[in-house]
Order: structure tokens, then sequence, then C-alpha cells
């Protein structure tokens, strides 16, 4: 693996960590009114894109962490449409 993936990768990591403690709180809490809806749905089309560009440019990083990013933002969504 390329040392610019392993960085891609270490960036991704921390992105999509990001979002665990947003996870777990309005999990336990049932309560996701202080989340913007707006900002969600924004970073989930971010991430569907960055994945897609990692596509186009095989980018293994780019494409394993924008899919977990993507999936913790969609989790997050549902969260928010079910408690919000």
């Amino acid at each position: 693996m390329l040392n610019v993936e392993i960085i891609g990768f270490i960036a991704g990591i921390f992105v999509a960590s990001s979002l665990i403690p947003q996870n777990i709180k309005s999990w336990r809490t049932k309560s996701t009114s202080d989340i913007s809806l707006t900002w969600m749905l924004i970073n989930i089309v971010g991430q569907i894109l960055w994945a897609v560009y990692g596509l186009l440019i095989n980018s293994l990083a780019l494409i394993v962490m924008s899919s977990i990013t993507l999936a913790l933002a969609l989790s997050l969504l549902v969260l928010k449409l079910k408690h919000g």
C-alpha cells in the first residue's frame, strides 16, 4: 500500500470516528433535535461523491473510509427521522 493511501486511511478514520459519539448519544437519549437535517443531507451527498471520486481514481482509502462515514451518517439520519 502506498504511503499516500495510508494517510488517506488515517484521515478517514478521524473523519468517520467523529460521527460515532453523536450516533451513540442520539441512540441513548433518543434525541436529535439539535442536529440539523440540512447538515446531515449535505454531509451524506458529500460522502457519496467522495466514494464515487475514490472509485474513479482507484483510491481504496477514499472508497472504504467514505463508505464507512456514509454508513454512520445514514444511521444518524435514521435516528433523526425516527426521533427528530
